[in-house]
């Protein structure tokens, strides 16, 4: 799976997948393209062309005219790269193998934005990175090497060092054979386990029935994201955690919800069973009503007796920022404190916690929604600064 952040992202995407999820079933289309974005491209390669010529994503060569050869489809994962919406952006991190890093040649590099997703991306640990300095239709030859000197600048000393960069147009579809390229060089499929008990987070959820559909007619809630491990089968019995909340005697308390899976889309297809690897969406029993407008995004999916625990409480191993990135003036970060409320991102989960203890190296937190993870599983810590959440650290849980 790719993902990618910042400037310019649709237009690369389409000129990789043809339309912007294109790919996808009319159902999970109308679902999924709003907030997290999710798009699928298949890489093909020309058996009779040179590198980079001979990468495309067209079945018929536009050089030698060959029928080309299928390599591998990737998917696509749009996190949107607008300041007030860090939390939906580790969500997205939270589900990538590599990532797309685009940075417009038509702005000095850094932007603030893009100091923070680079961040992001270091903290939520997706080290994989190709990165594409787009638009370079619109300046001189001169200013694309001083901005391609300030791309090197800005990574030097991060996890991007040592990563390509593309210069390319979106727009025009210049150097997409090089970034096809870059990306099956730099970002290989990972193995996964098939053989562990099945965890996908959601991260995305929705009702794909129309207005005034029959009650008859009604199909399932569908709830979109990434197996990581393990393997789901249509008809397999489905847990979510935490699941939802039950009041019994005037307390609330999270009881895990049971369904059904009754279709499964991948590669935009239809399949009867699914393994690791890009984005999926599953049909399930579920009433519409409790997966409208990403209702569970953040709960984690498995076989019934299978998942994490669900915590109402973390202890979290964790270290701070010397500096908030994401603002024109960076300032320090000071040290978390008790009664402090800040934004926890774990998986596609995202909570707010109240800090009850610190020391010098752990804090303990009280969760104001209850998450499922593994011990061990990361942590990004967000506080909010001039009316904003940024990131000021990361952390595992303990």
């Amino acid at each position: 799976m790719v993902g990618h952040v910042d400037h310019g992202k649709t237009t690369l995407v389409r000129a990789l997948s043809g339309v912007w999820t294109d790919r996808h079933s009319e159902e999970i289309r109308r679902g999924i393209s709003i907030r997290l974005g999710y798009a699928d491209a298949t890489f093909r390669r020309c058996p009779v062309c040179e590198e980079p010529d001979c990468y495309t994503v067209e079945e018929i060569c536009k050089h030698c005219g060959s029928k080309t050869e299928e390599l591998r489809t990737v998917s696509f994962v749009d996190s949107p790269g607008h300041e007030a919406l860090m939390a939906t952006m580790l969500s997205g991190a939270a589900i990538m193998d590599g990532a797309v890093l685009l940075i417009a040649a038509s702005e000095p590099c850094p932007q603030p934005q893009t100091k923070e997703h680079l961040m992001a991306l270091s903290l939520i640990g997706v080290e994989k990175t190709v990165i594409v300095q787009n638009k370079i239709d619109l300046v001189s030859r001169d200013e694309a090497i001083k901005h391609y000197l300030q791309i090197k600048d800005f990574v030097k000393g991060t996890i991007a060092e040592q990563s390509p960069i593309v210069p390319m147009s979106a727009q025009q579809s210049v150097n997409l054979d090089v970034l096809i390229q870059s990306i099956e060089q730099t970002i290989p499929t990972p193995l996964r386990s098939v053989d562990e008990p099945p965890i996908m987070h959601i991260a995305r959820s929705f009702d794909i029935n129309k207005p005034g559909t029959p009650i008859e007619k009604l199909k399932g809630g569908v709830i979109g994201g990434s197996l990581l491990r393990g393997r789901l089968r249509e008809g397999d019995r489905l847990e979510i955690r935490p699941g939802r909340v039950v009041t019994t005697g005037g307390k609330e308390k999270w009881v895990p919800i049971e369904t059904e899976i009754t279709s499964i889309m991948a590669g935009g297809e239809r399949v009867k069973e699914v393994t690791p690897g890009g984005l999926i969406g599953v049909g399930t029993k579920l009433d519409p009503s409790m997966t409208i407008e990403d209702s569970l995004v953040g709960q984690c999916v498995g076989l019934p007796g299978s998942l994490p625990p669900t915590w109402n409480k973390l202890s979290i191993q964790f270290h701070l920022l010397e500096r908030v990135v994401g603002v024109a003036k960076e300032v320090e970060i000071p040290a978390i404190k008790v009664g402090e409320s800040i934004m926890l991102s774990v998986g596609t989960a995202t909570t707010m916690g109240e800090v009850r203890r610190v020391t010098k190296e752990t804090i303990d937190v009280k969760l104001s929604r209850p998450i499922c993870a593994e011990e061990g599983s990361r942590v990004a810590i967000g506080r909010k600064i001039r009316a904003r959440w940024h990131l000021i650290g990361a952390g595992v849980i303990i």
